[in-house]
Protein backbone atom coordinates (compact mmCIF):
# COMPACT_ATOMS: atom_id res chain seq x y z
CA UNK A 1 0.00 0.00 0.00
CA UNK A 2 2.59 2.14 0.67
CA UNK A 3 4.28 1.69 -2.61
CA UNK A 4 1.41 3.00 -4.35
CA UNK A 5 0.66 5.86 -2.28
CA UNK A 6 3.84 7.51 -2.97
CA UNK A 7 4.00 7.68 -6.60
CA UNK A 8 0.07 8.73 -6.39
CA UNK A 9 0.87 11.73 -3.97
CA UNK A 10 3.57 12.52 -6.66
CA UNK A 11 1.73 12.58 -9.56
CA UNK A 12 -1.44 14.67 -7.77
CA UNK A 13 1.13 17.07 -7.11
CA UNK A 14 1.89 17.18 -10.53
CA UNK A 15 -1.98 17.89 -11.99
CA UNK A 16 -2.75 20.02 -9.13
CA UNK A 17 0.79 22.03 -10.26
CA UNK A 18 -0.12 22.32 -13.61
CA UNK A 19 -3.96 22.68 -13.31
CA UNK A 20 -2.67 26.08 -10.93
CA UNK A 21 -0.15 27.36 -13.76
CA UNK A 22 -2.81 27.12 -16.73
CA UNK A 23 -6.09 28.07 -14.97
CA UNK A 24 -7.74 31.24 -15.86
CA UNK A 25 -6.72 34.53 -14.35
CA UNK A 26 -9.05 35.92 -11.93
CA UNK A 27 -10.39 39.12 -12.62
CA UNK A 28 -8.54 41.17 -10.06
CA UNK A 29 -4.81 40.21 -11.68
CA UNK A 30 -6.75 40.74 -15.47
CA UNK A 31 -7.63 44.02 -13.96
CA UNK A 32 -4.20 44.36 -12.59
CA UNK A 33 -2.37 43.42 -15.98
CA UNK A 34 -4.86 46.17 -17.92
CA UNK A 35 -3.81 48.89 -15.79
CA UNK A 36 -0.27 48.32 -16.41
CA UNK A 37 -0.48 48.71 -19.60
CA UNK A 38 -3.02 51.19 -20.56
CA UNK A 39 -2.49 51.71 -24.08
CA UNK A 40 -4.57 54.98 -24.32
CA UNK A 41 -2.87 56.25 -21.64
CA UNK A 42 0.07 58.35 -23.26
CA UNK A 43 0.81 59.16 -27.13
CA UNK A 44 3.77 56.79 -28.73
CA UNK A 45 4.62 59.32 -30.64
CA UNK A 46 5.48 63.36 -31.56
CA UNK A 47 3.38 65.01 -34.04
CA UNK A 48 5.56 66.17 -36.82
CA UNK A 49 4.49 68.31 -39.14
CA UNK A 50 6.27 68.95 -42.37
CA UNK A 51 4.13 71.74 -43.61
CA UNK A 52 5.08 74.84 -42.17
CA UNK A 53 2.67 77.17 -43.05
CA UNK A 54 0.03 74.68 -41.49
CA UNK A 55 1.60 74.02 -38.47
CA UNK A 56 1.77 77.94 -37.97
CA UNK A 57 -2.32 78.15 -38.49
CA UNK A 58 -2.52 75.72 -36.08
CA UNK A 59 0.08 76.85 -33.81
CA UNK A 60 -2.29 80.20 -33.92
CA UNK A 61 -5.40 78.46 -33.56
CA UNK A 62 -4.10 76.29 -30.47
CA UNK A 63 -2.80 78.96 -28.96
CA UNK A 64 0.71 77.15 -28.86
CA UNK A 65 4.22 77.39 -29.51
CA UNK A 66 6.17 76.01 -32.37
CA UNK A 67 8.66 74.26 -32.41
CA UNK A 68 10.45 73.43 -35.49
CA UNK A 69 13.83 70.71 -35.57
CA UNK A 70 15.98 70.99 -38.29
CA UNK A 71 17.45 67.66 -39.03
CA UNK A 72 19.24 65.62 -41.11
CA UNK A 73 17.64 62.42 -39.53
CA UNK A 74 19.67 59.44 -41.44
CA UNK A 75 22.77 60.33 -41.46
CA UNK A 76 23.60 63.07 -38.24
CA UNK A 77 24.62 61.68 -35.86
CA UNK A 78 23.59 63.95 -33.19
CA UNK A 79 20.02 64.51 -34.99
CA UNK A 80 20.09 61.02 -34.15
CA UNK A 81 20.73 61.06 -30.45
CA UNK A 82 18.20 63.72 -30.08
CA UNK A 83 15.51 62.01 -31.69
CA UNK A 84 16.45 58.88 -29.30
CA UNK A 85 17.05 60.69 -26.05
CA UNK A 86 14.57 63.05 -26.14
CA UNK A 87 11.59 63.34 -29.28
CA UNK A 88 10.87 59.41 -28.28
CA UNK A 89 10.75 59.66 -24.58
CA UNK A 90 6.87 58.89 -22.91
CA UNK A 91 7.24 62.58 -21.36
CA UNK A 92 7.95 64.84 -23.80
CA UNK A 93 6.17 63.24 -26.69
CA UNK A 94 3.43 64.48 -23.97
CA UNK A 95 4.59 67.53 -23.43
CA UNK A 96 4.90 68.17 -26.94
CA UNK A 97 2.02 67.23 -27.86
CA UNK A 98 0.29 68.91 -24.87
CA UNK A 99 2.21 72.32 -25.80
CA UNK A 100 3.59 72.55 -29.27
CA UNK A 101 3.32 72.50 -32.84
CA UNK A 102 5.99 70.63 -34.33
CA UNK A 103 7.84 70.78 -37.37
CA UNK A 104 10.12 68.59 -38.29
CA UNK A 105 12.59 70.11 -41.49
CA UNK A 106 14.46 67.43 -42.84
CA UNK A 107 17.98 67.22 -44.61
CA UNK A 108 18.13 63.46 -45.53
CA UNK A 109 21.05 62.26 -47.86
CA UNK A 110 19.57 59.10 -48.22
CA UNK A 111 15.85 59.63 -49.05
CA UNK A 112 14.15 61.98 -51.54
CA UNK A 113 11.85 64.43 -50.41
CA UNK A 114 8.98 65.58 -52.24
CA UNK A 115 10.45 68.64 -54.01
CA UNK A 116 7.70 71.14 -52.44
CA UNK A 117 8.88 70.27 -49.21
CA UNK A 118 12.34 70.12 -49.99
CA UNK A 119 12.26 73.52 -51.42
CA UNK A 120 10.33 74.87 -48.13
CA UNK A 121 12.93 73.80 -45.96
CA UNK A 122 15.71 75.00 -47.65
CA UNK A 123 14.13 78.88 -47.56
CA UNK A 124 13.36 78.27 -44.26
CA UNK A 125 17.02 77.28 -42.93
CA UNK A 126 17.68 80.32 -45.58
CA UNK A 127 15.22 82.44 -43.30
CA UNK A 128 16.28 81.01 -39.93
CA UNK A 129 20.07 81.22 -40.29
CA UNK A 130 20.99 77.56 -39.70
CA UNK A 131 24.10 76.29 -40.25
CA UNK A 132 24.31 72.92 -38.49
CA UNK A 133 22.01 69.88 -37.69
CA UNK A 134 20.15 69.25 -34.93
CA UNK A 135 18.91 73.01 -35.18
CA UNK A 136 15.96 73.46 -32.95
CA UNK A 137 13.95 76.40 -32.74
CA UNK A 138 11.52 77.53 -30.21
CA UNK A 139 8.89 80.32 -31.97
CA UNK A 140 5.70 81.81 -30.87
CA UNK A 141 2.51 81.73 -33.02
CA UNK A 142 3.45 84.54 -34.79
CA UNK A 143 6.81 83.29 -35.73
CA UNK A 144 8.78 85.06 -33.45
CA UNK A 145 11.86 83.35 -32.21
CA UNK A 146 12.19 82.83 -28.82
CA UNK A 147 14.61 80.09 -28.50
CA UNK A 148 17.63 78.63 -30.50
CA UNK A 149 19.05 75.58 -29.56
CA UNK A 150 20.25 72.04 -30.36
CA UNK A 151 21.52 68.91 -28.46
CA UNK A 152 21.73 69.38 -25.12
CA UNK A 153 22.67 66.50 -22.81
CA UNK A 154 20.69 65.16 -19.85
CA UNK A 155 17.59 63.64 -21.78
CA UNK A 156 13.82 64.50 -21.90
CA UNK A 157 13.11 66.11 -18.61
CA UNK A 158 16.21 68.15 -19.05
CA UNK A 159 14.87 69.47 -22.56
CA UNK A 160 11.80 69.94 -21.32
CA UNK A 161 13.35 72.47 -18.48
CA UNK A 162 15.61 73.70 -21.69
CA UNK A 163 12.64 74.78 -23.25
CA UNK A 164 10.23 76.14 -20.58
CA UNK A 165 13.15 78.16 -19.22
CA UNK A 166 14.74 79.65 -22.45
CA UNK A 167 12.09 80.19 -24.65
CA UNK A 168 9.87 82.46 -21.59
CA UNK A 169 10.53 85.92 -22.95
Amino acid sequence: MKKIFLPLTFIALIIATFLFAFSPKTTESVNKTTENTNIDAEPQNIVWLTNYKEAVKKAKKEKKRLLLNFTGSDWCGWCIRLDKEVFKKTDFVTYANKNLVCVKLDFPRKKVLPQAEQNQNNELQSKYNIEGYPSILILDSSEKVLLTTGYVEGGSKNYIEHIESGSKK
